[in-house]
Formats: C-alpha cells, structure tokens, sequence
C-alpha cells in the first residue's frame, strides 16, 4: 500500500484534458477519463483475498454457515428468512470441495477482493488518477466491514458486492444512458436473489434522481426497462414470498423488535457508521458524501447524496440493523479519494499511517488471528459478535452426543434431538452423524418449513436451549442432562446453554408445531 499512495507530479488526480461527464442522463456523452490503475487495483484485492483465504480455516463455522449448509440441502426458490442464492452457493462449495471451510469461505474472499477492485473503478468515473484509485480501493481493504464479511459466507458479503457493484454500473449509466441501463437491472435482478436490502439502494436512488436530477433520467426507457429486468429476475423469489405469506416481513419486524443477535438500539445506527470503515478514515468518506453533494463536476451523480442521508433515516425508523447501510461507503469514499489527495499533499504519510492502523485494527477485531483459548480474555467478541459464533460447536455437537449415549439403549434409536435455534440444530446435523446423533428438527426460521419430527416417533427427545418452564407445557417430564461448554471459557450465546431429556409429550407434534415456529 505504501508504495502505490506515492504522490507524484507526473500522476495527477485528473489527468491533462479528462473531463468529468456533465450530461443530464438523457444521452451518452464522450468523456476523457484517467486510466484504470489495474495492476495496482489487481494487487490491493488480490492481497485482501488472500489474506481473508489464509485465515478461514481458523475457528469454525459460523452458526448461519452451518444453516445455509442445510438450506443448501432444500434448495428452493425461497427461504423463509431469505432468497435463494446464498443457500445455493454453500450447496456448490459442498459438492465442489466437500466438507472444506476454506472451500466454502472462497467465494466471499473472492467476492471482497471484487469490492475492492470495484470501489477503485468508481474513484476513477469521479476522475480519480491513479493515485486516488488505489486510496479509495485501500480504504475500503482496511474497513472492518469488508473484513467482517469477507470472513464469512453470508448474505451480507455479497450484497456487498452487490451495492457496490450497481453503484458504478449507476454511475457509469448515468454518463453514457442507452443501454447502459440494462446491466443495472441485470445485477439488481440476481443481488434479489440473494437479499432483498438491495431494494433500499435502487429506491434511494429513484428517489434521489427526483430530488437532486437529473430528472430527465426517469423519463429514459432504458432506466425502466432496467426494473423490468430486475422484477423478471426477482419474480420467482417474490412469488414464494406470496405463495408463504410474506415470511421476510415477519422477520425484518423480528430484527426491528431486537430479535437477532447483531441487531442494536436505533440510536446508535448514526454512531456505528463512524466505525464501520475506520474511525481514523471517517474523512475520506465525509468528503466523498460532501463532494457528491456540492461538488458541480459531479451534479449528474448528486442521488446518491441524497440516498445516504435518506436510507440511514429510514434505517433507523423501521430498525434496520447498522451495517444495512455499508454498501454505499465505496461510492463515498471513492469520491472523496481525490479531495482527501489534493488536501494532503507533503503530507501523504499521514494518509498512508491512517490506512496502515486502520488495517490493523481491523484485522484483530475482525479476523480470527489469536489464538482461539486466549479470545475469552479480549473485548473482539463484545465488539465482533460473529468472532464468538465461530467458536465451540464441535464441543456442543459432542455434549448432545453424551447425552444421547446415555440414554437407555432401547430408547437411544427412537430418540428425537429438537432445538431452539437453526445454528444449534446445523450443529447437529454437520457434526452429529459421526457421532451417532439422529438428524435435527427445529421450528426456527426454515428448519420449521423441513417439518416436524413424524408423528411416529417414539419417546425421549432431546432438547436444547429452551427453559424449563417453556418445555413443561409440552412435556410431562422434563429432566436437565448436561450443560454446553464450548472449553475456551468464552461467553458466546451457547455457552451455559442446558441441555434437557424430556419424555410424555403432551400433544401431538402436528398441533405443537404453531407454538414452536418462530422467526428471528
């Protein structure tokens, strides 16, 4: 990184005769732009992805990791809590690398390193040189949102890319018009198939070109036969949606109400923008938001200043959860690539310390580095949640195993392992078969649409993570049998978690069953 944010006479942030496009949107207009810097572009993202495939087999699975394993396994054209990509492209990592976590992670470390190489691109259609491309493209490498994401295989890493990506094809339409537009609703169209947030962008967009212009925009063919194209590529997840009664609006009241374990107080959605990037490279982005907004050589992209301000409010309003508004930061900074450079110039160490730190911290927090027995003793898991839903789930799959071998042998065959969550029931299902454990049900999210247990089941079911009191008014015995200890002593949400021996169901499971569904 030191090396390609050398500030150089002979590299300026707009090349000698490049021209900003000043058209209203309405037709192509030619515009000289700088060069794309793609080798160092190439060696920031490569590097990022490789960083994020060297650590991946560290730790474990995540709990939604292990779910998409098994949604993977009902591929459909929907979920209840989610379209039906994601799920699809952990049951392609299983049969291309098998039981690999590496194998699985590779598409979002790949899919990082594209955001990376990306936000370059847009620096370079605000007329960013060189040097301004690889500033933009460093930050978002070194942001703890990138890195958070880029670890994992969720929903959120490639939608992501998925912001980030419709946010230059916006920009690059915007310029040249025509048929540009279609590779928008081409891109919107396949990201609703892996979450439906990226909605929100293309909205605040909408929004902002009847604002802030240009208006003559929406009064283009193009742009709407661009929805056209997305409500195509939608519509299969949208009639499952109908066809199940709206599940995901169920759920997003479920995030709103607190329902999750990365949701947070809508006061502190404005805070956690300051640390989502970097709090060190806040100004980076600050000056992009302000650029796009007041800046005349870039009036024809002033929508997205105005989708900024307008989705956090709304975010905040209907309790959307903070990253929900990480996607449009790579726009953000890779305008505000080119002020931060022209305002720093002699003092480009500055910059490249801030991006250096940045990069670290992020790293620590954000990334499995220590080692996982000392994790416990570090405030990461109070600050990264997800660090700590990586850690112990072989052990809890092992306690649960105890249990069922300590049954009476004539009821161990017939038992019944029911959960209160999908990450402990993906537990079971990825780890319990080696272990002799039967398959897992639970009525959280889609576990519940796979069923519940036949009705022919005999007696005991093991249970895992509800109370006593809940379990009672299901069950005539209800018998505590072991406790979940993940061995590093560390306070994630299954440490402690009881685990029950219950027996004389009182109902069938037929009409238990709307009482065990949830969402969340």
């Amino acid at each position: 990184m030191d090396r390609f944010l050398r500030s150089r006479d002979n590299d300026p942030v707009t090349t000698p005769g490049t021209r900003l496009a000043q058209g209203d949107g309405t037709e192509g207009t030619s515009s000289l732009r700088p060069p794309v810097a793609w080798w160092a572009l190439s060696v920031v993202g490569i590097a990022v992805a490789a960083v994020l495939v060297a650590v991946s087999g560290r730790y474990g699975y995540h709990r939604d990791e292990l779910y998409f394993l098994q949604a993977g396994q009902h591929l459909a054209f929907g979920y209840l809590d989610q379209p039906p990509l994601t799920p699809l492209l952990a049951r392609a990592a299983l049969e291309l690398f098998g039981d690999s976590l590496v194998g699985l992670r590779l598409a979002s470390a790949l899919t990082a390193g594209v955001v990376v190489l990306v936000t370059g691109l847009i620096a370079r259609e605000f007329g960013g040189g060189r040097n301004s491309q690889v500033l933009a493209a460093g930050c978002i490498a070194v942001s703890a949102i990138l890195l958070a994401v880029g670890h994992l295989l969720s929903t959120s890493t490639f939608d992501f890319l998925a912001w980030t990506a419709l946010s230059w094809l916006v920009v690059r339409a915007l310029r040249d018009s025509g048929r540009s537009w279609l590779a928008v609703g081409l891109v919107a169209g396949i990201a609703l198939q892996n979450k439906s947030l990226v909605a929100f962008l293309l909205a605040g967009l909408a929004i902002g070109l009847l604002v802030a212009g240009p208006r003559a925009a929406m009064r283009n063919p193009w742009p709407w036969a661009a929805a056209a194209i997305a409500l195509m590529l939608w519509a299969p997840n949208l009639v499952w949606q109908a066809v199940h009664g709206w599940p995901q609006l169920e759920l997003s009241a479920a995030i709103a109400a607190g329902g999750s374990g990365t949701s947070e107080p809508w006061w502190s959605f404005l805070p956690f923008q300051l640390v989502l990037i970097s709090p060190l490279l806040v100004p980076v982005w600050a000056a992009g938001l302000w650029r796009l907004a007041r800046d005349p050589g870039l009036r024809t992209y002033r929508a997205f200043a105005v989708a900024y301000p307008l989705l956090a409010v709304v975010f905040m309003v209907t309790g959307g959860k903070p990253y929900y508004l990480a996607g449009l930061y790579p726009v953000l900074l890779a305008a505000g690539a080119e002020p931060t450079l022209r305002w720093a110039r002699g003092g480009m160490s500055g910059i490249r310390r801030d991006v250096m730190l940045s990069g670290v911290v992020s790293a620590v927090l954000m990334l499995p580095l220590l080692p996982v027995q000392h994790l416990a003793d570090t405030p990461i898991v109070a600050i990264n949640y997800d660090a700590g839903e990586t850690v112990g789930w072989p052990a809890f799959a092992r306690t649960v195993a105890g249990v069922h071998a300590g049954l009476p042998t004539a009821e161990r065959d017939s038992a019944i392992v029911f959960t209160r969550n999908y990450g402990q029931a993906g537990a079971v299902d990825r780890y319990g078969a080696e272990l002799g454990l039967p398959p897992a049900y639970s009525g959280h999210n889609s576990y519940a649409e796979w069923g519940p247990p036949p009705e022919t089941a005999a007696e005991p079911t093991i249970v895992i993570g509800y109370e006593r009191d809940q379990l009672e008014q299901w069950f005539g015995s209800v018998e505590e049998a072991a406790r979940i200890d993940n061995g590093v002593g560390l306070e994630n949400d299954e440490q402690g978690t009881p685990v029950w021996v219950c027996g004389e169901r009182l109902a069938p499971w037929a009409r238990l069953w709307p009482q065990l569904r949830h969402l969340g």
